[in-house]
């Protein structure tokens, strides 16, 4: 069971990779991402059991060194968190627009997993650092109030905020796009 998530964020893109390999060898993990991000950074995203999450994260912490400039555990993390860092979630149609976007990638996760265990609403994605100057951010949907309250949570309990948008009914072209 997949159950927490973990990060490592490098500032070389060299020792990245091979921290990489130190990390899914030390525990038992699944690689969810493993790729640069801008503005040249890498990051390694794991999931599995909360302790071999933190084993494979104390071995990428060790073997990044000097070059890791963040990381992120999260233990308990929502069903909806994975696929949607994936891109893999399948999206109702309808229903109001959030958007949250942040400074960092690490501010991004965690702000999706409190807003999807806030309120009764779907992750669309979590779009984490590749072509978009290392930002990140959250789409969700659901009713108007669920998303409301799943943005207002969000942006309440997470650092690095730039935005937030919540959009009642968005043009189906729009939705669409997103998916």
């Amino acid at each position: 069971m997949r159950n927490a998530i973990g990060m490592v964020e490098l500032t070389s893109i060299a020792r990245g990779i091979e921290t990489c390999d130190y990390m899914v060898k030390a525990a038992q993990v699944d690689l969810i991402r493993s790729s640069t991000v801008c503005p040249g950074k890498y990051i390694i995203l794991i999931a599995g059991d909360t302790g071999d999450v933190k084993a494979s994260m104390a071995e990428g912490i060790r073997q990044g060194g000097e070059y890791v400039v963040n990381t992120l555990l999260l233990p308990n993390v929502h069903p909806q968190l994975i696929p949607a860092i994936s891109m893999t979630t399948q999206v109702p149609q309808g229903g109001a627009l959030g958007v949250l976007e942040f400074y960092s990638v690490a501010s991004a996760i965690t702000a999706a997993d409190v807003a999807a265990k806030a309120a009764n609403v779907t992750l669309i994605e979590v779009r984490i650092g590749y072509a978009i100057g290392g930002k990140g951010y959250v789409t969700l949907t659901g009713d108007v109030g669920a998303v409301r309250e799943a943005v207002a949570a969000a942006a309440s309990a997470t650092d690095l905020l730039v935005s937030t948008s919540v959009i009642p009914r968005p043009a189906p072209q729009l939705f669409q796009s997103l998916m």
